[in-house]
């Protein structure tokens, strides 16, 4: 098979939709996926999607790696997984999205959007996910790991975070982020509309979001920034065991508020260029809305993502609290 993104960003379809070597078979799905089935039999269905956000290229780089690594033989595949580079059409533009997030498109979120080709993705990816887990054993684990990079640079480089789940995540993916060597580990506190929320919520996964440092255009990554993450991920794959970390630097934290964006009034106390997990202290301002201000309340209090800059309705920003 031609190289999986070079592929993608093509925009045509592979000469050859299916194959298969000693290990493995392969099928090309649709654009930007790819299913991967070893002849023997196995524990474990594991999708692994990036560029659901188009410009946030390193974890796609790593994922196209993965995938060449697999057909060629060089990682000897022993658990099924779905590839999925997520966005195809944004990332040839090289921009986060067209005209909607779709990372809140997922569990109901496009309902209220008109339809476009990036509602349709995500209708599409619902559908591939619910096809490929659907057709499991029963004694089958279904596991979910969604790349991403941040847009501004973060104090703590490499994080995960977890979807709200009503009973405890298994060890395997617990193990899984304490081999990535992760700076934080990040748990919401309500349901969402991204794409492990899907996965997590319909087909009780195990799924994660992994945020891989800062977006950059393509070939402009230092990959071995990630390359805990990516041994990590080869090594689920492979049934390799999992290096535990000793001496951890990870760091635990909560979500404790959505900041939304309700309407033009929004400001956000923060400069333009603040990382990603920038502290507030108790009593000062950290946003303003309709004539009030949100005045920190705890002792101490980090923020994860903010953008004054999203639409109106949508998330502005993630209040954390050190587990």
């Amino acid at each position: 098979m031609e190289d999986f993104l070079k592929l993608t960003l093509s925009g045509e379809q592979p000469s050859q939709k299916s194959g298969e070597n000693q290990i493995l078979l392969w099928e090309w799905i649709a654009e930007g996926i790819i299913q991967f089935t070893p002849r023997q039999s196995y524990q474990k269905a594991i999708v692994l999607s990036a560029g659901i956000h188009g410009n946030e290229t390193a974890p796609i780089e790593i994922l196209n790696q993965i995938c060449t690594d697999l057909i060629t033989g060089k990682l000897h595949l022993k658990e099924q997984v779905l590839m999925i580079l997520g966005h195809p059409e944004a990332m040839r533009q090289g921009v986060r999205y067209l005209n909607n997030d779709l990372n809140r498109m997922f569990c109901g979120g496009r309902v209220h959007l008109d339809e476009d080709q990036e509602t349709q993705r995500a209708f599409q990816l619902e559908n591939t996910v619910s096809d490929f887990f659907s057709h499991q054993n029963h004694d089958v684990d279904f596991y979910h790991y969604d790349l991403h990079t941040a847009i501004r640079a973060s104090l703590l480089p490499t994080f995960a975070l977890l979807p709200l789940k009503k009973v405890p995540y298994n060890t395997t993916l617990l193990e899984s982020l304490n081999a990535a060597q992760l700076d934080a580990i990040v748990s919401h506190n309500c349901a969402g509309k991204t794409f492990t929320s899907y996965t997590s919520e319909q087909f009780n996964a195990q799924s994660c979001t992994l945020e891989l440092g800062k977006a950059q255009p393509f070939s402009h990554n230092n990959l071995e920034d990630f390359e805990a993450t990516n041994v990590m991920l080869r090594a689920l794959l492979s049934q390799t065991n999992l290096c535990p970390t000793e001496n951890n630097k990870t760091k635990y934290f909560s979500v404790i508020e959505n900041i939304i964006k309700n309407n033009h009034s929004f400001k956000l106390n923060i400069p333009a260029n603040a990382p990603n997990f920038t502290s507030f202290s108790q009593g000062e301002i950290l946003y303003s809305q309709d004539k009030q201000d949100y005045i920190v309340e705890n002792e101490k209090i980090w923020i994860l993502f903010p953008n004054p800059d999203v639409k109106v309705g949508l998330r502005a920003g993630l209040i954390l609290k050190e587990s």
